[in-house]
């Protein structure tokens, strides 16, 4: 039982004092002496005491020395320190407090005060450890859910891009493999992890405003009518409204809603140039073209990469972002990047293709 009590260690060279202290305190708490700064470090590291009363005027280390070495230990620096000291100066309290000491015993010792100073400050302590204990479950709560949201995000995001998927199969996978290069390369570019993470997600629900679309249209063998078109150019502006509720960390909305502008003005929905369209926007329409260019789609078979490639180039700068153009051409480039995901084989077939240049319905 008594193992439970408090372990307080008293630093001091005097006999006298040593007494003192060992018979106000011996009753409440287990002591350990030491008579030497040395002494002293080796007995905290070892033993983890408490609190340490710590006496200043000692030969070969001073109580000064000793509260430094103790403070800058990770073992002994969250030990509470209080100086006992026969120096009355406020300018020597001042500096053991910004050492790191708690408190100050003045010498001749009142064993009342004592008490009352090791009690309070081992209360404290003992307060302050049952707060982190309290502060890392509180942690490992929130760690947990929020792996549990971040699941739960991942399903509905999933779920949606599902949605397109069942109604338009032939682009099956399609928003995945954008999503997929969307992030190598921003990667490429040396953007922030949170930012790519929030293009990836972005890039898995770009085409989730096609749920609008009829499926007459989004299956069409033939030449779309320009009616048709325009019909096609909601999809953003749809997925804008379907997620711009959603309080994600990241402007994701913004993203799907700007994937087919282009730097020039000749995109849609709103036309917009250059600087206006935020770079992770410039990144997914990169992505979403070379995807989209080289996967086979009902109107026309597949073009290849290297169409995909050279469109790229063909509108370096004046469609297409050209850090986003080049981070592509490189990753292609250095055979460094390639689909997880196989593009699916699709059994009809057209003979009509559409001829909408730069517009293809990604």
């Amino acid at each position: 039982m008594n193992e439970v009590r408090p372990l307080v260690l008293i630093v001091d060279d005097n006999a006298t004092n040593i007494d003192l202290l060992v018979n106000t305190l011996k009753t409440e708490y287990r002591l350990g002496i030491a008579k030497r700064g040395v002494n002293a470090l080796e007995y905290a590291e070892k033993y983890r005491p408490d609190l340490i009363l710590l006496d200043i005027m000692m030969p070969e280390m001073d109580g000064y020395e000793v509260c430094t070495r103790l403070k800058n230990n990770p073992l002994t620096e969250s030990i509470p320190l209080i100086f006992i000291t026969a120096m009355s100066e406020t300018i020597n309290k001042t500096k053991g407090f910004t050492l790191g000491a708690v408190d100050y015993i003045t010498k001749p010792f009142h064993a009342a005060e004592v008490i009352a100073r090791v009690q309070a400050h081992l209360a404290m302590a003992l307060m302050k450890s049952e707060l982190r204990s309290e502060n890392a479950l509180l942690e490992q709560m929130v760690q947990k859910k929020t792996v549990e949201i971040q699941d739960m995000l991942q399903g509905i995001i999933s779920s949606m891009a599902l949605m397109v998927e069942i109604r338009d199969p032939y682009t099956a996978g399609h928003q995945q493999r954008v999503a997929q290069l969307a992030c190598a390369i921003a990667a490429k570019m040396g953007l922030a992890k949170e930012k790519i993470e929030g293009l990836r997600i972005a890039a898995l629900l770009h085409d989730v405003g096609k749920i609008r679309i009829p499926v007459s249209i989004l299956n069409r063998t033939g030449q779309l009518l320009n009616a048709e078109m325009e019909v096609i150019k909601v999809h953003p502006q749809i997925s804008f409204e379907i997620l711009k509720n959603i309080p994600f960390p990241w402007p994701c909305a913004r993203m799907v809603l700007e994937h087919h502008e282009r730097l020039d003005g000749t995109g849609y929905p709103h036309g917009l140039h250059g600087d206006e369209i935020l770079l992770e926007s410039k990144i997914l329409a990169v992505a979403d073209v070379t995807e989209a260019k080289s996967s086979f789609r009902p109107y026309r078979p597949a073009q290849g990469i290297e169409s995909a490639l050279s469109e790229l180039r063909q509108h370096r700068g004046t469609l297409y972002d050209c850090d986003a153009v080049d981070a592509c051409l490189l990753l292609y480039a250095s055979e460094t990047f390639q689909f997880d995901l196989p593009q699916q084989e699709v059994i009809r077939r057209s003979s009509s293709p559409r001829s909408h240049p730069h517009e293809q319905i990604e």
